[in-house]
């Protein structure tokens, strides 16, 4: 059986970070997704919010677990006996963070494998910040991200009312 490690801060997962979990599932006997709990940028979820997210997004697939992480990713792969981590690729400069990364993990670890599975053609444009601007702007996220992100996404927004600009740091999508 080769157990896979799709680690991520997923704040909030999305529809790439879904295509990416489901295909490696296909590939593999199981994956676990790992929602890193410690990382350095600023998050609008806290652990437990993204866990439940990252569940209910990934609900009916039987060969997906969800558990939160706060190690290296190689001592967890570790820990619940993963061979292989998964990362998604979007676009060419993804590659170079993923490649220094990679290379730093199998010095860590040289018996566990990394795995670059490129994201599909539609959720090319898609990550977390994009996600999370174009929410607090009151732009439609429907084919971005599932229901019950879009919800917690509204709910978030609506709870930090003005201060929701600090709160995400912007892109380019107000121009």
């Amino acid at each position: 059986m080769i157990r896979a490690l799709y680690p991520g801060t997923f704040d909030p997962i999305h529809y790439g970070h879904v295509d990416i979990a489901t295909r490696a599932a296909e590939i593999f006997d199981e994956v676990i997704v790992a929602v890193y709990d410690r990382p350095l940028k600023t998050l609008l979820f806290n652990t437990e919010e993204r866990l439940a997210l990252v569940r209910q997004a990934l609900a009916g697939y039987d060969r997906i677990q969800v558990h939160s992480y706060h190690c290296l990713t190689v001592d967890f792969a570790r820990q619940v006996g993963a061979q292989v981590i998964v990362r998604g690729l979007r676009v060419f400069s993804d590659f170079e963070l993923e490649f220094r990364m990679a290379l730093t993990n199998k010095r860590l670890a040289p018996d566990i494998e990394v795995v670059c599975l490129i994201t599909s053609e539609e959720h090319t444009f898609l990550s977390s910040s994009t996600v999370k601007e174009v929410a607090m702007l009151g732009g439609d996220i429907s084919r971005m991200v599932p229901p019950p992100v879009a919800e917690a996404l509204a709910r978030r927004f609506a709870e930090l009312g003005e201060e929701r600009d600090n709160s995400v740091p912007m892109i380019s999508l107000r121009d």
